[in-house]
């Protein structure tokens, strides 16, 4: 049932860090973290007091809180395995996307009203990131409409099946590609950003939340892995028939792709460098470039 595969998405979240983290610690010939490690941190912050500076206001106190329930209803649009979201309707999966940069703008807002020039330097390329991403996420939808005529999450992705591989194949792989792009940066992973820097000149996501603690920060965690979750899932589905399985087999193959997937980040994260600032407009670019191919190539073959 959709409710089942929806509470373990939801209970499974924190471990996709996990696995990253694990990926990169093999890589480089070491133990690393717990793979639950995030599940132990965000208890340990839950069970602390907050600390707020004296120079912000309510606007740091609620961003940590709108981040997670802006997240947590856009996981209420994504479908799981063969089953329909709990919410579905026409133009939601521009909802869905919409939702999630809400919990970025909120965590924007909090960290430019702590007054720190630091944070408001984190702020200001999270912005950037976030706006020439913008382009890569519509131009994946875009495709998507003309692939499906659907402008919902659960009847356009959910409807893919090996015949949509054997007829727009090349287009899938490219928009696939561009979205992992966007995934990556979306979600402050190398070669974009890196979460476990703590270098001043570099620090993106992780500036802004520097004035956050406590369940706050508990808060921020848990929906960063959240965010994470939900648009691997996105690349799970877009890649996978999973309408031609049975609903137990596409169950597994639905959360196996995921963790799959967290893999392959882990994989990334551990062969790429991060790149130079200047450097990632022109990926943007490249990914941008790779869905329009891709919608070209599509309209070609359907003429």
């Amino acid at each position: 049932m959709w409710y089942i595969c929806f509470f373990l998405s939801l209970l499974l979240a924190p471990l996709v860090p996990g696995i990253i983290n694990k990926t990169k610690a093999f890589y480089a010939g070491r133990y690393g973290p717990r793979l639950l490690q995030r599940y132990y941190d965000i208890v340990k912050l839950l069970k602390k007091g907050t600390v707020r500076s004296t120079t912000s206001t309510w606007v740091l106190a609620l961003a940590p809180s709108i981040s997670l329930a802006a997240t947590l209803t856009a996981a209420l649009f994504m479908p799981f395995a063969v089953y329909k979201s709990p919410v579905s309707f026409e133009g939601d999966i521009i909802v869905f996307f919409y939702l999630l940069a809400a919990g970025r703008v909120a965590l924007i807002f909090g960290a430019l009203d702590t007054g720190s020039a630091f944070e408001g330097m984190g702020a200001s390329r999270e912005a950037q990131f976030s706006a020439l991403c913008e382009s890569i996420v519509f131009g994946v939808i875009a495709f998507i409409i003309l692939l499906t005529g659907r402008l919902s999450l659960s009847t356009s992705l959910i409807g893919l099946d090996f015949t949509a591989w054997s007829q727009t194949g090349t287009s899938l792989a490219l928009v696939a590609v561009a979205f992992f792009a966007a995934l990556l940066a979306e979600n402050s992973r190398v070669p974009f950003d890196d979460p476990e820097t703590h270098l001043e000149l570099t620090m993106i996501h992780e500036a802004m939340v520097l004035d956050n603690s406590g369940p706050d920060f508990a808060f921020i965690q848990y929906a960063s892995a959240l965010k994470l979750w939900l648009m691997i899932s996105f690349i799970v589905l877009l890649i996978l028939p999973l309408k031609a399985t049975s609903p137990i087999v596409s169950g597994l193959l639905f959360f196996g792709g995921v963790f799959v997937i967290s893999v392959i980040i882990g994989i990334v994260e551990s062969v790429i460098a991060r790149f130079r600032l200047l450097k990632i407009p022109q990926v943007f670019a490249g990914a941008l470039a790779l869905t329009l191919i891709a919608i070209m190539i599509y309209m070609v073959f359907e003429i």
